[in-house]
């Protein structure tokens, strides 16, 4: 009897996994299809600009001609008796052809700039649909993983369910966050720089055919610029999914170079202190210590608003001791304890290592992190 609960349990997960793997399979394609639409009327709304450019210098000459063949008119009606009746009709005709003319272009401008505003329009609807839907994946993905893997076992897990269930959800929901912060900043960084690169390039091509070559080269000049930011920011990305330098020169160089770079990025004051007379330790000691600085820091940085960071480190045989202090705006511990992923993974990562981790904040005065590892062997 219990056998056959647990089969039924098992088809009914199976099912439910099938149901959510198609939904999530649905909400991606839809989501792509949003970007594909978002990268074609991108592309619109770039030609729409340079039309509307053309168009404005063409009618600001046609105004011109225009103005001249009425002035010309009206000199010929003025003096009707001197001209002949061809030279008047002629330039009669060439002052209707002319208004013609201008009214059209001006009729295509107003087409233009409707168009132009429905596609700006388009584009930040659909901005919000990949958001939700990217949104979407990464939450329906959570659930899948979790029927998958951690539900399937819940017969087995049944003494502490509330327990693993919570940390099962809190693994995968970290893994998903850092799987979608990789994403908005790969999209947001190197993915649209490299799409203006592109961009910039088609200009060039244009400059130098219906302009100059000086022109071609000073635009030349400035995607380089943005080809070396574009670099900048792969690297800085590369860095904080795993430092080489880390098992390389170890863990206080790699630390101090990342401070370094951090402090250079967003324009603040970083301060490192160690006590000296480090020794390597083993590979699990120096990552777990360099994230933790490294999350310390970056929530300073992202969401203290921190304008001052001190990371303090002390070394001896039995233990490393990390303190990271910032002057930012500091968050209610009770409120954030259970909610915040990256506290969580943290505090984690310290009783893995038999570790002690305290956080002391006031609202307006700033954090204070104390971290404390055994070292052991």
């Amino acid at each position: 009897m219990v056998k056959k609960n647990r089969n039924d349990l098992d088809k009914i997960i199976n099912e439910m996994i099938e149901v959510v793997e198609q939904s999530q399979g649905e909400i991606y394609q839809i989501t792509e299809e949003s970007r594909n639409e978002h990268k074609t009327l991108s592309e619109q709304l770039h030609d729409i600009r340079e039309k509307v450019k053309e168009n404005i210098i063409e009618s600001e000459k046609l105004e011109k001609k225009e103005r001249l063949a009425r002035n010309r008119l009206a000199k010929v009606s003025a003096n009707f008796n001197v001209y002949s009746e061809d030279e008047i009709r002629e330039v009669y005709e060439l002052a209707h052809t002319l208004q013609t003319d201008l009214k059209m272009l001006n009729e295509r401008e107003m087409a233009l700039r409707q168009r132009r505003d429905y596609v700006e329009r388009r584009l930040k609807a659909l901005d919000q649909m990949i958001e939700r839907g990217t949104n979407l994946v990464s939450k329906v993905s959570v659930v899948s993983n979790y029927l998958a893997n951690d539900f399937k076992e819940v017969g087995n897990l049944i003494e502490n369910a509330n327990q693993k269930q919570l940390f099962g959800l809190q693994i995968i929901e970290a893994q998903e966050e850092e799987r979608r912060r990789i994403s908005r900043e790969i999209h947001d960084g190197p993915a649209q720089m490299l799409a203006n690169i592109l961009l910039r390039a088609d200009l060039v091509d244009r400059i130098f055919r219906e302009r100059s070559q000086e022109e071609a080269l000073k635009e030349m000049k400035s995607m380089r610029v943005m080809v070396r930011s574009s670099l900048y920011e792969v690297r800085r990305i590369i860095y904080d999914l795993r430092p080489m330098a880390l098992d390389d020169l170890g863990m206080i160089p790699t630390i101090r170079k990342y401070l370094a770079n951090m402090e250079e990025y967003h324009q603040l004051s970083i301060e490192l202190n160690d006590s000296g007379g480090f020794e390597r330790l083993s590979s699990k000691y120096e990552v777990a210590i360099f994230r933790l600085v490294q999350e310390s820091v970056q929530n300073a940085v992202k969401h203290a608003s921190a304008n001052s960071i001190q990371v303090n480190i002390h070394y001896n045989i039995k233990y490393v001791s990390v303190t990271i202090r910032d002057d930012g705006v500091g968050f209610d511990i009770n409120l954030q304890k259970d909610k915040s992923f990256g506290l969580i993974g943290m505090k984690e990562r310290v009783e893995m290592l038999d570790g002690e981790l305290k956080i002391n904040s006031v609202i307006d005065q700033g954090t204070a992190i104390y971290i404390k590892i055994p070292l052991k062997n």
